[in-house]
Order: structure tokens, then C-alpha cells, then sequence
């Protein structure tokens, strides 16, 4: 005779009370910072399989941590990519003016040019070092701190204050939150606010390029605390079932606004470790290292351009600042833990590999900052003509109505002159700018 159900509340014999765990960061507000329990593997000690390898071999490295820069900045390794001079001077360029764009529009917000921005500071090699590996023609689906991909592949700084400014000139007429970039032009998908939408979306894109027989591949960015959401499995199981040729990269800053990393799995096994469950390759890689995030990223498009499948990709690094212009992280997290950071900072790494080599100098870097942070300067001020928040420069209001019909319904074309009436009445000078 079946035993009946244990009443609600009863405690069975004398086994324990069950617990919950709720994951706590290792450091609150006025901690002592202390990295000794975070493995760091030495430098160039990863092998590297080959790009058409079974998914399997790649598995020890989804636990491991690719690195090629070492404590005294040389490159070493099978994963040392090997870049001429030149190229990574270029790299350490675009590093170096992606953070003076952040430094900009930083204080064109609190100065209330803006509404709003978010900078990548620290991060820079994951974006910039990926977008070297890429081809200029592959697809990105990023999230909102992969500015430096855009400024690696020459979209113009002013097009880009443009958007954050949502003047006049701004090319997406003001419909999306600073810093949601856009470009066709230069294979960027748009930037959604939704965070995770970008993964399947990379994956279908991938897909549908390998139905038509295409040789561009995708590459998604999204971040860790994103990786808790439902649309980064079903990319993954997508990508698995069908072996699309995509590049998934996963940024673990540490921190997905004010949570901490525990809170998306952290705590368990690394991010790449996902990439075991679900058969396909896994690569860990110290993601302040712009040489390794250049290696782990080619070898993946590598091998998704050889039909080899999907590479899911952990970038280790720290988010140095706050989460956006809107976040205090004083609230949340010991100040001291950016400059206890083990792996440095990616601009700083590059800048001695350089001098290392005999290929660069202090006095030529402080040159190349005064530079570009010039650049960015006159890009703004370009930018500040087409307006700023609040200013009132900004697309004509018939707009809102358009670009989603080929042509215009009656009954919209109705409202929009019912508005744009409506707006002549209560704000006569609006009229005087529109014309102009």
C-alpha cells in the first residue's frame, strides 16, 4: 500500500532542514581586497588544438585560461599570434581612442549634452582584439559596450556623438537609447536594450548564411549576468543542432550591473564551461590580454569559416567602471578591487608588450593620447552643431510616422498632420526650426 504524502511543514525523521544559497561576492564596500583564490595560469602554457578539431579536445580549455602576455609583456606560446609591428600599433590606437570616446561622452552626459552613456573602460581588448581577427565583412551582433568594434572598422566618431546625442543629424532619427549603434554598412547589427536578443539572432544570421552558401560568418557579444537568460540556451542548442558558423563571445566583467557574477553561475565552473553541456568547442581566454582575445577569436572563425561549428568563447576580464552613468558602484563593490585586478589593464599590457619589442615609447604613446583624445574633441563639437538634449534640433516630427510602411496608411498620414498641427499651435518657435 503506497505511503501517504508527508504533510506540508511535517520534518521527515531526523534528516536536516534544507537551505537555500543565496551567492554572496567575495567583497563588499570597504573590504580588503584580496585575488589569491582567483587561478591565474601562466602565460603561454594553453595548447592550442587545431581549429577542425573534435569539440571534445577543446573542453579542458573552457576550465583553463588562455593567456600569451606574460608579467614582463612578452608574447609566448602556441596561441601567440604572431602580428607584425604595425598591426599592433593599430590596435593599441583604436584601444587608446575608444577610451578617449568614453572619457568624451562621459562628460558631455554629466554636463547634460546626453541622456545617458556606458563605457567600456577595461574591456577594450575584448571588443577591438576580436574585431582585428574578424573579417571587416563578418556580422556582429554586440551588446552595448562593443563600441570599439564600430571605431575599429571606421565608422566615423562623429556619426556615432550623432547617436548619442539624438540630434538632427543622428541616422536612426532619435528612436534608440544612447549608444544603441546601428550600421549596415559596416556589418554591425543594431544594439538592442533587450538584453540576450543578440545571440540567437547571431545564430539565425549564421544559419541563414550557410543555407545560401555564403563565406561570411556572425559573432555575438553579450555579457555574464545575460547568460541566465533563456535566449542565450536556445542560441546555443541552435548552434549545436545545426553547427553554425558563429563566434559566440561571452564577456564576464564580473558584475551585470549591480549583481554579482554568483548570481549567473559563476560559482559553479567558469562560462565557457557551458559550452561542454551543449558539444561544441569552449575557449577561456584572459580578456585584458589583446593578444589572446586576438588568437582565441581567430581560431574560432577559423573554424566556423571551415564548417567545423560554433565556439563559444569566455572573455575574463573586470568591468572598471561604473555599469553606466545611471550606476554608483560605490554601493556595491570595494573600490580597491580595479587596481588589485590580477590581469592589469588591456591598453597598459599592449602599451609595454610594444616597448618590450623595441617597437614603441612612452613619449610616442602620450603623443598618440593628446591625439586622439584631439580627434574625439573635434568630432564633438562637429556633432554639437546638429544639437544636443534639449536643445530641440532634432528630426522632423513627421518621422515618427515613418520607415515602417513602404507607403504611409491614410489614416496615419491623418494623425501626423493632426500632431504636427497640434505642435504649431502650442509651440509656434518648433515651426521656426523645423524650417531650417
Amino acid at each position: 500500500m503506497a505511503r501517504k504524502p508527508a504533510k506540508a511543514g511535517n520534518r521527515r525523521g531526523n534528516l536536516p532542514p534544507l537551505s537555500l544559497h543565496v551567492p554572496e561576492p567575495p567583497y563588499r564596500p570597504g573590504d580588503k581586497v584580496d585575488y589569491s583564490h582567483l587561478p591565474v595560469s601562466k602565460a603561454g602554457a594553453q595548447p592550442r588544438p587545431d581549429e577542425t578539431c573534435e569539440p571534445a579536445e577543446t573542453h579542458p580549455l573552457c576550465l583553463d585560461l588562455i593567456r600569451v602576455l606574460d608579467e614582463d609583456h612578452r608574447a609566448l606560446g602556441p596561441w601567440d599570434p604572431k602580428l607584425d609591428a604595425e598591426t599592433l600599433r593599430r590596435m593599441l590606437r583604436v584601444m587608446a581612442l575608444t577610451r578617449a570616446f568614453d572619457e568624451r561622452m562621459f562628460r558631455g552626459q554629466r554636463q547634460g549634452k546626453t541622456s545617458f552613456y556606458m563605457k567600456c573602460t577595461g574591456e577594450e581588448a575584448c571588443s577591438i582584439g576580436a574585431a582585428f581577427a574578424l573579417a571587416d565583412d563578418d556580422m556582429v551582433f554586440p551588446s552595448y559596450r562593443q563600441q570599439g568594434i564600430l571605431i575599429a572598422r571606421g565608422y566615423p566618431l562623429v556619426e556615432m556623438v550623432n547617436q548619442i546625442y539624438s540630434n538632427r543629424a543622428d541616422r536612426l532619427k532619435g528612436r534608440q537609447l544612447p549608444v544603441m549603434y546601428s550600421s549596415r554598412e559596416h556589418s554591425f547589427f543594431t544594439i538592442s536594450g533587450n538584453l540576450a536578443t543578440q545571440y540567437p539572432q547571431a545564430v539565425g544570421w549564421a544559419m541563414a548564411s550557410a543555407i545560401k552558401g555564403d563565406t561570411r560568418i556572425a559573432s555575438g557579444w553579450l555579457g555574464e549576468g545575460s547568460s541566465a537568460e533563456g535566449d542565450f540556451h536556445a542560441a546555443l542548442t541552435f548552434a549545436a543542432v545545426y553547427n553554425a558558423p558563429v563566434v559566440l563571445n561571452l564577456v564576464n566583467n564580473q558584475y551585470a550591473i549591480s549583481s554579482y557574477s554568483g548570481f549567473a553561475g559563476s560559482e559553479r565552473t567558469t562560462f565557457a564551461a557551458r559550452a561542454i553541456g551543449y558539444g561544441i568547442a569552449g575557449l577561456r581566454v584572459d580578456g585584458n590580454d589583446a593578444l589572446a582575445v586576438y588568437a582565441a577569436v581567430q581560431w574560432a572563425a577559423n573554424r566556423a569559416r571551415a564548417n567545423a561549428g560554433p565556439t563559444l568563447i569566455e572573455h575574463f576580464t573586470y568591468r572598471a567602471e561604473a555599469h553606466s552613468t545611471s550606476d554608483d558602484p560605490g554601493i556595491y563593490r570595494s573600490a580597491h578591487e580595479r587596481e588589485e585586478w590580477p590581469l592589469g589593464d588591456p591598453v597598459t599590457r599592449l602599451k609595454r608588450h610594444l616597448i618590450a619589442l623595441g617597437e614603441w615609447s612612452l613619449e610616442r604613446h602620450e603623443a598618440m593620447d593628446r591625439e586622439v583624445a584631439e580627434a574625439v574633441r573635434v568630432a564633438a563639437k562637429e556633432a554639437e552643431k546638429n544639437g544636443i538634449l534639449g536643445q530641440g534640433l532634432h528630426h522632423p516630427f513627421h518621422t515618427m510616422f515613418e520607415d515602417v510602411y513602404e507607403e504611409l496608411p491614410w489614416h496615419l498620414e491623418e494623425q501626423a498632420e493632426q500632431a504636427i498641427r497640434e505642435r504649431r499651435i502650442k509651440w509656434p518657435e518648433w515651426e521656426e526650426g523645423r524650417k531650417e
